[in-house]
């Protein structure tokens, strides 16, 4: 319980459940970046042609990658910790998939069997959820 005032303001049970859900969803984000990082895409199933583009990166895709899957992820643990730095972390992870994004669709030629579509829709639709909701859990005075 927060106190407010003089009044305690109860946990809210959506707010574990949020916070749960997402984490499990970003927590795939933070899988698919290490595998990358440390080399273990091949072990995952990618082939040869797709290892090569993962690692074709430039230095400032994968700096935003970080951002966007450190940043939700953090984001979903804040947000569990009832932090209002819940907000903070989820607008560095939308900077961060801005400009996955940017980079995918604008600026490169996406190999057809890495493209997905679905999956970019469910991580932006998810990530501006979380935003909505830690700014709506802040103004609440959930998120302290």
């Amino acid at each position: 319980m927060a106190i407010i005032g003089n009044r305690r303001k109860r946990t809210p049970s959506h707010l574990w459940l949020v916070g749960l859900l997402t984490l499990v969803f970003n927590t795939m984000g933070i899988i698919s970046y290490l595998t990358t990082k440390l080399g273990m895409l091949a072990e995952m199933g990618l082939t040869p042609s797709q290892i090569a583009f993962m690692e074709s990166y430039p230095a400032w895709v994968s700096a935003f990658w970080a951002l966007g899957v450190w940043g939700a992820f953090a984001g979903s643990v804040l947000i569990l910790l009832r932090s209002k730095w819940a907000v903070a972390a989820v607008m560095v992870a939308l900077a961060g998939l801005a400009a996955v994004t940017f980079y995918h669709y604008a600026m490169i030629e996406m190999p057809a069997d890495m493209q997905s579509p679905g999956l970019d829709l469910a991580i932006w639709v998810v990530t501006l959820f979380l935003l909505v909701y830690a700014r709506r859990m802040t103004a609440a005075g959930v998120l302290r």
